[in-house]
């Protein structure tokens, strides 16, 4: 068998021994080596100090900077400031989350007046008192009173629409019995088509003044003071206004006044009947406070996302900082 070329036996190497390629480029066993070759102890320290184990970084010199990094918004969020910045973002919230529950607790009626109630003839004692406002269910209530007109305090209203037609409303001062103290309500009496009918309507009722009687009509709320037109009288009423009526009234010391006024069912006086129907029948959901509800929930969540909004912004200046601070060795 033909040996590989490159290698050429020994004629004293014995038959079936493995031959080691390169034999001569290794030092013999048996050769001397000098003192001075050898490597001290000092030397092998140093260079095994200086390998690096296998599988491990070897260790930063000293005086070397550790590489950093950058914080994690997750960090940012859990630092002590941010903490207690959420604490009262949650007070906050629950805060306008008690409002939203309250104008819900508001928005349905859990106990609505019954079908047809303001068509059930009620006292005026009943229903309201001297100085209240009128509740929102006894709007256009019937009511029934008994009491006198006060002579000289029936005025005109102007700009009264009765059926889809302006006119004129004559108003007076019903002075109430059966009270400890004097108390009295507007009533607006019937409604005039020209001024001349109405100035003969107050004519005709001065002379009816200080008898008893009894009015019966709706309760309706006071529409509030207005300033008259261009022009006019100082004194021109526009607007059924308890408080401007009892500006103009007489005797009125120590007077006690209902805030809304009573729309005569029967008219006296030649005037013609006050157009007055029936109030349509509420809901009973406010949605008026169901969209404040609404708007409370917007705002506790509008907290959240405000502290997470300004924790993320100063994440994001940590990140700009951090990066600046990197850049500033590589330049120079």
């Amino acid at each position: 068998m033909t040996r590989p070329t490159g290698h050429e036996p020994d004629p004293a190497e014995p038959v079936g021994e493995p031959v080691v390629p390169g034999a001569g480029d290794v030092m013999d066993a048996a050769s001397p080596v000098s003192a001075s070759e050898t490597p001290s102890a000092d030397e092998v320290a140093v260079t095994d100090a200086e390998a690096p184990a296998s599988g491990h970084a070897a260790a930063p010199a000293e005086g070397e900077i550790p590489e950093a990094f950058p914080p994690t918004l997750r960090e940012v969020l859990l630092r002590p400031q941010w903490i207690g910045m959420l604490l009262l973002c949650l007070v906050v919230a629950g805060v306008f989350a008690w409002l939203g529950q309250w104008q819900l607790g508001r928005a349905i009626d859990t106990n609505p007046p019954p079908p047809g109630m303001t068509e059930e003839v009620q006292p005026l004692a009943d229903i309201a008192g001297p100085g209240e406002n009128l509740p929102e269910p006894y709007v256009g209530q019937r009511v029934e009173a008994t009491g006198e007109w006060i002579p000289g305090d029936f005025l005109v209203v102007q700009s009264r629409f009765n059926d889809g037609v302006e006119g004129y409303w004559v108003t007076g001062q019903l002075r109430l019995d059966a009270t400890d103290e004097p108390t009295s309500i507007a009533v607006a009496i019937g409604w005039a088509a020209t001024e001349e009918d109405a100035l003969a309507a107050v004519e005709a009722l001065d002379d009816e003044a200080g008898k008893t009687i009894e009015v019966m009509g709706r309760l309706i709320s006071d529409e509030g003071a207005g300033m008259p037109p261009r022009g006019a009288d100082p004194q021109t009423l526009t607007r059924m206004s308890s408080a401007a009526l009892l500006g103009q009234w007489h005797d009125v010391e120590e007077l006690n006044v209902y805030r809304p006024y009573l729309a005569s069912v029967e008219p006296s006086g030649g005037l013609v009947a006050i157009s007055s129907p029936a109030p349509d029948e509420g809901s009973a959901v406010n949605w008026l406070n169901i969209f404040y509800a609404v708007e409370w929930a917007i705002f506790a969540g509008f907290a959240f996302y405000l502290w997470y909004r300004l924790a993320k912004d100063a994440w994001e200046r940590e990140l700009e900082d951090f990066e600046d601070e990197d850049a500033e060795p590589a330049a120079s």
